[in-house]
């Protein structure tokens, strides 16, 4: 999502890489996911022409949950733990999480590369546990600015998490409207795939696109070639963004683009305002019609139409449908149906 002009405002980024710490004891290495659980159904993802498919080929489309900014200081940091990440496996029946780990200064990676890296390793590592599939975002709309610091952490996941069939990088949340495709996000994006791929070279890589992770027209129209398993996020938040977007995104599916709806809301492109009920189902139509995974924004108590939980909710849980906003009840129902495998 577009954060607010007083968050952005905090978001300057420095050049320069920072020094990572030493990652943490945890899931280090491939194990059998839980019977029945969705990482046990699919196995590894790939794509295939513009579809993400699973181990046996098969369309597969995933639904969950995206985590709020992982920012230190933010207040939302503390659901950044196994309880949540339980809580939605569970009662939910997702099968994806998203841990949107906040690039940048004032409390994001590159000023507080501990924290947000313990964050980022609780939340895998629980969704490891559970057999769900786990997005780690590069949660930034700068990350073209310091690739060093990207390059930095996703080679460290990569060495930690490469061998588990569970782990997806999305390498750039939202470029802005002002860093163009071709020449600005798609070389930052080149550069990310290649220092992955030294290390991981087959889990699936989510590449952003320009304008909020909108313009995958732009992509469509310039592809990045010579790669293997790599998506284009498309995000969109229903109140404020309709059938225009949908059909750009149907343009790049026909051009043979493989999209993956890594964050959507049901309320306005903000964060904010009532969940426009109509419009999700539209959008729910058109995801279920074109096999597209998806994650829905976000994990969070802030007193904010798309949060999940009402303020004041207990981040160690336990949570119950009493904690849910109006977003959240809405959502989970329509994760808790989700269909995996659509028909082809």
């Amino acid at each position: 999502m577009k954060p607010s002009v007083f968050a952005l405002s905090l978001l300057a980024l420095a050049s320069g890489s920072c020094t990572t710490p030493p990652a943490p004891a945890g899931n280090t290495a491939a194990e059998s996911p839980p019977a029945g659980s969705p990482v046990a159904l699919h196995g590894e993802l790939r794509t295939n022409g513009n579809r993400v498919v699973n181990a046996d080929g098969n369309t597969v489309s995933l639904a969950g949950v995206s985590f709020f900014w992982s920012t230190t200081g933010w207040g939302q940091d503390d659901l950044y733990n196994a309880a949540a990440v339980d809580y939605f496996a569970d009662d939910w029946d997702a099968s994806l999480v998203r841990a949107a780990i906040a690039a940048d200064r004032n409390g994001g990676y590159v000023s507080d590369p501990e924290g947000n890296l313990a964050r980022a390793h609780a939340v895998i590592d629980a969704a490891i546990d559970k057999g769900l599939y786990v997005i780690a975002d590069w949660h930034s709309h700068h990350a073209e600015d310091n690739p060093e610091a990207a390059v930095e952490f996703f080679t460290g996941l990569a060495e930690k998490y490469g061998d588990t069939p569970n782990i997806i990088y999305e390498i750039y949340n939202e470029p802005l409207d002002t860093a163009d495709w071709s020449t600005v996000v798609k070389p930052y994006s080149k550069q990310l795939i290649d220092a992955i791929r030294e290390v991981d070279p087959d889990n699936l890589i989510l590449v952003g696109t320009q304008s909020w992770s909108q313009d995958v027209d732009k992509a469509a129209a310039d592809p990045i070639l010579g790669e293997t398993n790599i998506a284009y996020t498309l995000h969109f938040y229903a109140a404020s963004h309709k059938q225009d977007l949908r059909d750009k995104a149907q343009a790049a599916l026909e051009a043979g683009l493989p999209l993956f709806v890594s964050e959507w809301g049901g309320v306005n492109y903000d964060g904010d305002g009532g969940v426009d009920k109509a419009s999700v189902m539209q959008w729910m139509a058109f995801m279920r019609a074109n096999g597209i995974s998806h994650a829905n924004w976000a994990v969070s108590d802030k007193k904010e139409g798309a949060s999940i939980f009402k303020p004041g909710t207990s981040p160690a849980g336990p949570f119950t449908d009493e904690d849910l906003t109006e977003s959240g009840a809405f959502v989970k129902s329509i994760v808790a149906g989700w269909d995996e495998t659509p028909t082809e």
